[in-house]
């Protein structure tokens, strides 16, 4: 182990690492062993107040600053990030048990992406000038306030950046709660961001499990939420947001379908399936675990597939050689060994894996499953595992309604050589992120984020900017005022 995970302290407020040892210990484990490496603690009822304190009190100055000031300091950051890639890389695989041969191209760089990305577009914020004969108007966009981003497991540095810079980049203040299972990444972030320059109270982290983030959410001091978490997580948030009108954007869970055609490019199609199923050990909420494949060529798929699976190392996350870790916590094990318990009892053909290595950690093998009908638990559940089920179509008008028969909508993916079918079924999936010979990319020039049940808002991109500024409009009247008394 080249990086010490413990942190300087628990928090980050105003500047600088707070601790408390009043709050609630949380045990940071190393999911490749089980090994506790460090400790946090919750945040008490005081340190949440001293965290939406120094966001409120550094706000309206940040925001006062030119937007091309705001904009250095993010760029400044990202800079960092990449400077530092290997530290953080290591942090986040110590963190999540992700192995570093992903961490080192996926993390910290695609945070440094948004950071940089908002950063250039902090200057180019403005709003427009609408003329109305000889009377005219104009927009301002102007920031919310104090935003609260609640962060999921299994991408700590990326989505305290994927939150952090579009706020920052509007002149908004943000309080950051990582989830309690991976806490450590979003302290790296908050003190990089302070060593770039970012001014005291302006981007704060907090810990703690659901307590805290409700104390947060229901500040009425609060303008905005944004979450990324499971859709039973989003609906309750999103209903304590809801009771003070807070701006929302909820990045939830999924079931996405992706769809193989007989004449699609087999070993691409096997590819996109491997990324929308295995990397982060299936931890990923845009995955495509409803693998729709042409009848004509399933057994060729699933054999192909069957294949390349064998090129699965597991081993120490820290060697760059191991390109397959373990799930994130016990718990999370547990649930999808039941849901691979579910799929055998149910009837679906285990393909490959199923098992549980013998070996220290939260291991678990990946695993597919053939012969899924779409009443099957593991084809409408979400189970954020490595688990891909495979499921027969004959046409493509059954292919789209079998696809689209599910309350998520996050993404959905098309494999096909004919590009005209390509855009005509992408055109009729009702999915936010969609993917057509490809699956799971999300570059920060993209918006991202799911229709239904799996999300409102949209995160990275332009897009961004809408969901954490306002637009004030002011008419302007040239001449007299003519009122009927």
């Amino acid at each position: 182990m080249t990086v010490d995970p413990r942190p300087k302290a628990s928090h980050f407020i105003a500047g600088r690492p707070v601790e408390d040892a009043a709050g609630d210990p949380i045990p940071v484990i190393y999911p490749a062993t089980g090994e506790e490496i460090a400790r946090v603690h919750g945040a008490t009822p005081d340190l949440v107040e001293a965290a939406i304190a120094s966001a409120r009190a550094a706000q309206e100055d940040w925001a006062a600053r030119p937007g091309v000031e705001r904009g250095r300091v993010l760029r400044r950051a990202a800079d960092i990030m990449r400077e530092r890639n290997r530290e953080l890389s290591e942090l986040e695989t110590l963190d999540t048990g992700k192995p570093l041969q992903e961490t080192l191209v996926a993390d910290a760089t695609s945070g440094a992406d948004a950071l940089e990305y908002f950063g250039g577009l902090a200057g180019a914020l403005t709003g427009e000038h609408i003329p109305l004969g000889q009377d005219w108007a104009y927009t301002v966009r102007e920031p919310l306030g104090l935003c609260v981003g609640i962060g999921a497991w299994n991408y700590p540095t990326q989505i305290a950046c994927w939150k952090a810079a579009p706020a920052l980049a509007c002149g908004n203040a943000m309080v950051f709660k990582p989830s309690e299972t991976t806490p450590l990444c979003a302290l790296k972030v908050a003190e990089i961001l302070v060593e770039a320059g970012l001014p005291e109270g302006v981007f704060n982290v907090v810990q703690g499990a659901g307590e805290v983030g409700h104390a947060l959410v229901t500040d009425p001091r609060v303008a905005k939420v944004s979450l990324t978490g499971s859709v039973p997580t989003g609906r309750k948030v999103y209903q304590a947001a809801a009771e003070g009108i807070r701006h929302v954007t909820m990045e939830l869970g999924g079931k996405s379908p992706l769809l193989v055609f007989s004449d699609a490019d087999l070993e691409n199609a096997v590819g996109g399936a491997i990324l929308g199923n295995f990397y982060s050990t299936g931890q990923v909420c845009s995955n495509g675990t409803r693998v729709f494949v042409e009848r004509g060529i399933k057994e060729r798929f699933l054999d192909r597939l069957t294949e390349r699976l064998e090129g699965i190392a597991m081993g120490d996350p820290l060697d760059e050689a191991t390109n397959f870790g373990p799930m994130v916590s016990a718990r999370q094990r547990e649930i999808v060994q039941g849901y691979i318990a579910k799929g055998q009892e149910e009837g679906a053909r285990l393909v490959h894996g199923g098992g549980r290595p013998n070996r220290p950690g939260f291991w678990i093998e990946p695993t597919v499953f053939a012969d899924v009908t779409d009443d099957m638990t593991i084809a409408r559940e979400e189970i954020f595992g490595p688990v891909l089920s495979v499921l027969d179509f004959d046409g493509e008008e059954e292919a789209i309604r079998r696809a689209n028969a599910t309350e998520y909508g996050l993404s959905a993916g098309v494999f096909t050589r004919d590009l005209a079918r390509a855009h005509r079924v992408i055109g009729r999936l009702r999915a936010g992120s969609c993917y057509i010979n490809s699956y799971n990319d999300a570059p920060v020039e993209v918006p991202f984020g799911g229709t239904k049940a799996s999300g409102v808002g949209r995160e990275n991109s332009r897009a961004a900017i809408e969901h954490y500024s306002q637009l004030k409009s002011v008419f302007v009247r040239m001449g007299d005022v003519e009122a009927p008394y």
